[in-house]
């Protein structure tokens, strides 16, 4: 079965319109929600970052049936994953007999240096991630854990608030080394962009749900829309690894100096306001094997997007 969702984005947004925007999205009819943590924006014009594990609770208490997703967050460096499996735990909990899903992955500079940590190569960053669930799920069982591994420490440490249904831990990829590692030791597969290395995470055995999101900017015209991206979201049009190696939202802004509008027409972005165009973004998704799909609206015109998913664009997957 495959369920549609919609983005509640931390970088664009305070916490009290989230928490509004999550309402909305369950009126409008969508599936499930994922929320973005993040310390930083990725340019300041986009303009916030609340914590996320605040944020949920006032999800949780503000919406009735609709499930929710973290998309993603990095317990490695500035979560401890103690600190982590109990954040997600509380939130699993305060969900109660919905479906909470626990994005994982290895994180961005931009959000994990602050506490001035050495920032790891990619492959340190992979191999902490597999201890830090490791301990994630050795904490979930409710017993005391001690461990004492190669990048963490937890002593004597017990959860006494758990979820009824532990929450599957679905690990982001982007590339074949970390979709393999996603299929060893994750319970599901995470994505920005239909990523073709889903592919290698089923071939390495992966299960779980797959989810993937998309990015769309609706607005009256195509035109507005991309002025609205190439403003609040130009990040999306760099190119490599500079999205996770930059530490900073003012070396992001130096950086997007190089993406013009031409950049944003042409990229990930839809911007066609034509309801025809978001159902068949969202199919290819489905077609390349994704059962999660979720459509992030840039900019803050939010009803504008809610409004044509909920009349011409969820039906069509109902």
């Amino acid at each position: 079965m495959v369920e549609i969702g919609y983005t509640l984005s931390s970088e664009e947004h305070g916490p009290t319109d989230l928490v509004e925007y999550a309402q909305r999205a369950e009126e409008a009819g969508f599936d499930f929600l994922s929320v973005s943590d993040h310390y930083h924006p990725w340019v300041s014009a986009q303009g916030h970052s609340p914590f996320v594990w605040s944020t949920l609770g006032g999800v949780a208490t503000a919406t009735e049936s609709i499930d929710v997703g973290v998309g993603v967050s990095a317990p490695i460096l500035r979560f401890h994953p103690a600190i982590y499996a109990q954040a997600a735990a509380t939130a699993a909990a305060m969900f109660d007999d919905r479906e909470f899903y626990a994005g994982v992955g290895t994180g961005e500079n931009l959000n994990e240096h602050v506490l001035g940590d050495r920032w790891p190569a990619h492959a340190v960053r992979l191999e902490m991630l597999e201890e830090a669930i490791d301990v994630v799920r050795k904490l979930w069982t409710g017993r005391e854990v001690s461990h004492y591994g190669e990048h963490y420490t937890v002593e004597n440490a017990k959860l006494f608030t758990l979820p009824e249904e532990i929450p599957p831990i679905c690990v982001s990829a982007y590339g074949e080394r970390t979709a393999r590692a996603a299929a060893a030791f994750g319970d599901g597969f995470w994505s920005v962009g239909p990523q073709e290395v889903v592919d290698v995470w089923e071939d390495e055995g992966g299960e779980g749900p797959r989810f993937c999101q998309l990015q769309a900017c609706v607005a009256d015209d195509e035109d507005e829309a991309v002025a609205t991206a190439h403003e609040t979201w130009p990040n999306s049009a760099l190119p490599g690894e500079l999205s996770t190696e930059l530490a900073t939202p003012s070396l992001f802004e130096q950086a997007v100096e190089m993406v013009s509008e031409d950049d944003i027409a042409g990229g990930s972005i839809l911007t066609n306001p034509d309801p025809q165009a978001h159902i068949d973004s969202i199919q290819a998704a489905i077609d390349a094997g994704y059962d999660h799909v979720y459509t992030m609206q840039i900019g803050d015109d939010q009803a504008a997007m809610l409004d044509l998913y909920r009349e011409d664009v969820l039906p069509s997957f109902s």
